[in-house]
């Protein structure tokens, strides 16, 4: 007589803390993205609702005419020809500031020149980007001069300051250590010095790009003959709200772009070794 062993179950895996972490990150990405895109949706519906109904129409475009007109004048080239020259103003006056607050940076740790350059870091910073704007536009006109130093100008204190800041916060005993130890200048810098640095720098990039793409559009509005800020200019004073609003609109696209897709990619990829660490 032949008997019949039932296969053996082996008892559920158990999800482990790792599983279970990853599945609540999950979920409130998930509804972070959610609760962001219901804010869009309301102040989306409240604008569509107000429009020819708490205000004239004329007055107050609806977002679905501002879109339209958004499509109408992507379709002609208008849209990327002025965000590409903005973009253009942006990046090469912010790299110029990059440079100079990193240089002014590095050499404000001397005494003497540190009090050379004290006052004027402290006027950048607490001068409102709006003076400068006023400043260059009034002496070059619209050469395109005038942007690139506005950026210079606005955006290159903070970087100064956040270099310096660095700087005098460096590891002095592990530099020491790694004297002693015969490690050369180069490894020195690119193990201690630079991963020592490096939120600093991003944080002055930061913050000055975020000044930096506001003081462009401003100086176009004022002084330029090209770029988002010159079609927001022109459309008012044609008085075309559906297309002023559309520049606005692309003003804020451009905005949104630089933040969460330039300068959140570069900084992830840059401090991916964190990342692995905590893994």
């Amino acid at each position: 007589m032949s008997t019949v062993t039932a296969p053996s179950t082996s008892p559920p895996r158990r999800a482990s803390a790792e599983d279970l972490a990853r599945k609540t990150e999950r979920a409130d990405r998930l509804r972070t993205w959610g609760w962001r895109l219901a804010g869009y949706l309301f102040f989306l519906g409240l604008w569509e609702f107000s429009s020819g109904r708490l205000m004239d129409e004329n007055l107050l475009p609806g977002p679905s005419a501002v879109f339209a007109t958004f499509a109408d004048l992507w379709a002609t080239g208008e849209v990327p020809s002025a965000f590409a020259t903005t973009l253009t103003r942006i990046g090469i006056g912010f790299f110029l500031a990059f440079v100079v607050g990193v240089l002014v940076g590095m050499l404000m740790q001397n005494r003497w020149l540190n009090g050379f350059f004290r006052d004027a870091v402290t006027i950048g910073i607490t001068t409102p980007g709006l003076i400068w704007a006023l400043i260059t536009a009034i002496i070059f006109g619209n050469r395109e001069a005038g942007p690139l130093l506005a950026i210079v100008l606005t955006t290159f204190a903070v970087i100064t300051v956040n270099v310096s800041e660095g700087i005098k916060s460096l590891p002095k005993d592990l530099i020491d250590m790694a004297k002693s130890f015969g490690v050369g200048v180069l490894k020195r810098n690119r193990h201690i010095v630079l991963p020592h640095l490096a939120p600093f720098l991003f944080t002055g990039v930061r913050f000055g790009f975020s000044i930096a793409w506001k003081v462009t559009v401003l100086t176009e509005v004022f002084s330029s003959s090209s770029g988002i800020g010159f079609e927001m200019r022109t459309a008012t004073q044609l008085f075309r709200l559906p297309e002023f609003l559309t520049w606005i609109l692309a003003f804020y696209i451009l905005a949104l772009f630089l933040e969460k897709v330039v300068l959140e990619v570069i900084e992830r990829r840059f401090f991916s070794w964190r990342t692995s660490l905590k893994a």
